[in-house]
């Protein structure tokens, strides 16, 4: 088999994929019998109306909810279900979630240290010198981020969108098969939300990327496979442009005076 065979069989590979899935809180059903798959390398964007289910099919991912129904296998084989939180992120699963989280008193090159995939027991964290390799993935996750100019910025004096590529690079920092981020562009200027989108495809080359976004212009611009959830359900998937002309997603957009915003954004 050729190099390139390889590559196109790598890349058809499932990272991610769920049957059937349901969340229930109660008699409520937040997440009903979805299901989604996303192969090796592929920026897919999970789009919908509040209350569609997104961020709680990242939080069933993740073990941060408990799934009521279904099948939710990771990286072929392993079943999420039976993982706890911790071991999910140690299988190669990483999030982001909206806000920044970081250490805002350490500096930009410290918070990628602390991230990074290492023995986290107290002892090894507070005695251990950083090897030559190791520093090597803090350089190169600096100028992948953008932030090699600030690598000796103390992190709370970076503005909003740093922040976030900070947190995106800590997370990278645990080297994720799969990356989940939720609203990554909010609150970011035009030129931030830019990078970040070509921050984004530089990533995908590295782990299968899954993002919630309600910026239909950004998903338009930067998605490989669009997702639309409503009332916790799959309402379809494929390219911007399959999405965008289809009547199911036509028929629930506009045929809702609530949801008109919406589909005036698509």
């Amino acid at each position: 088999m050729s190099r390139n065979q390889l590559k196109q069989k790598e890349a058809r590979r499932i990272i991610l994929q769920s049957d059937n899935l349901s969340v229930r809180f109660g008699g409520f059903y937040a997440i009903k019998n979805f299901d989604f798959s996303i192969p090796h390398g592929e920026l897919h964007f999970i789009i919908g109306p509040n209350g569609a289910g997104k961020t709680t099919f990242l939080d069933a991912i993740c073990g941060k909810t408990k799934i009521s129904e279904g099948k939710l296998k990771f990286n072929g084989s392993i079943d999420l279900l039976k993982l706890k939180e911790y071991q999910i992120v140690r299988e190669g699963i990483g999030r982001k979630f909206q806000a920044p989280s970081i250490f805002p008193h350490l500096t930009v090159s410290d918070n990628l240290e602390l991230a990074m995939k290492q023995d986290k027991r107290v002892f090894p964290i507070l005695f251990s010198k950083i090897k030559a390799d190791e520093l090597k993935k803090i350089e190169e996750m600096l100028e992948l981020i953008g932030l090699k100019d600030h690598k000796n910025t103390i992190a709370k004096t970076l503005s909003h969108g740093q922040k976030q590529w900070l947190e995106i690079g800590m997370v990278m920092m645990q080297e994720p098969a799969l990356l989940m981020l939720d609203e990554p562009i909010a609150g970011m200027t035009e030129e931030e939300e830019e990078k970040t989108g070509e921050l984004l495809l530089k990533l995908k080359k590295r782990c299968s990327i899954i993002v919630v976004e309600h910026d239909m212009e950004f998903v338009r611009k930067f998605a490989e496979k669009v997702t639309v959830m409503h009332g916790g359900q799959l309402l379809c998937d494929g390219t911007m442009e399959e999405v965008q002309e289809n009547e199911r997603v036509m028929e629930v957009y506009l045929g809702r005076k609530e949801d008109n915003v919406h589909a005036k954004a698509l």
